[in-house]
C-alpha cells in the first residue's frame, strides 16, 4: 500500500540520530517528502516545519541539567514522523483532490450561493459563448473576492 513511503520516512527518522545532522537540512528534505506525501495543508507538515531549537534562557538552563539527556527536537520529530507512518500504515496514502474539484471549494467558499449556481448554469449550456458570460460574471465580482480566489488557487 504504503511501503515506499513508511521507508523514505523511516530513513529520514535513522538521519536524526547521524552525527553530522543539521535541522534546517533535514527539515528541508523531509518537508519535500512530505508535502508530496500528504500534500502542503496536512497538519503533519506544518508540525515539522514549526520544528526549532529554542535558545532562551530558561530552555538552556534546562538543557544543562542533567534531567533531558536526549535532543527534544529530534524526539518530537519522531514522535511526528512515527505518527505519519502510523496514518499511512492504518488509513493508507491520502487521496488528493482533482483540481476541478479544488477549485469548486475555493469558489464555494469565497462567493455566494447564487453565484455559484449562476457559474454552474453557465457551464452547463456549453455554447461558443460560455468563456464570455463566465468572464462577464467574473467582472461583477469585486477585486477583493477575485484576488483571494486567484491567491488561493496560486496557493493550492
Amino acid at each position: 500500500m504504503a511501503e515506499k513511503e513508511i521507508a523514505l520516512l523511516k530513513k529520514q527518522i535513522d538521519k536524526l540520530n547521524e552525527k553530522s545532522f543539521d535541522l534546517t537540512g533535514w527539515k528541508n528534505q523531509t518537508l519535500l517528502f512530505l508535502t508530496r506525501i500528504f500534500g502542503s495543508n496536512h497538519t503533519i507538515v506544518k508540525m515539522i516545519s514549526d520544528l526549532k531549537y529554542d535558545y532562551s534562557s530558561w530552555n538552556l538552563r534546562d538543557a544543562t541539567g542533567n534531567e533531558k539527556s536526549d535532543d527534544p527536537v529530534k524526539m518530537q520529530a519522531t514522535e511526528i514522523l512515527e505518527a505519519a507512518i502510523l496514518e499511512l500504515d492504518t488509513l493508507g496514502i491520502p487521496e488528493t483532490a482533482s483540481p476541478h474539484d479544488q477549485l469548486w471549494s475555493i469558489l464555494e467558499e469565497e462567493l455566494t450561493g447564487k453565484q455559484i449556481k449562476e457559474l454552474r448554469e453557465i457551464l452547463s449550456q456549453k455554447n461558443e459563448k460560455t468563456q464570455e458570460l463566465i468572464t462577464k460574471k467574473l467582472d461583477t465580482l469585486n477585486k477583493e473576492n477575485l484576488s483571494q480566489i486567484l491567491s488561493r488557487l496560486m496557493i493550492s
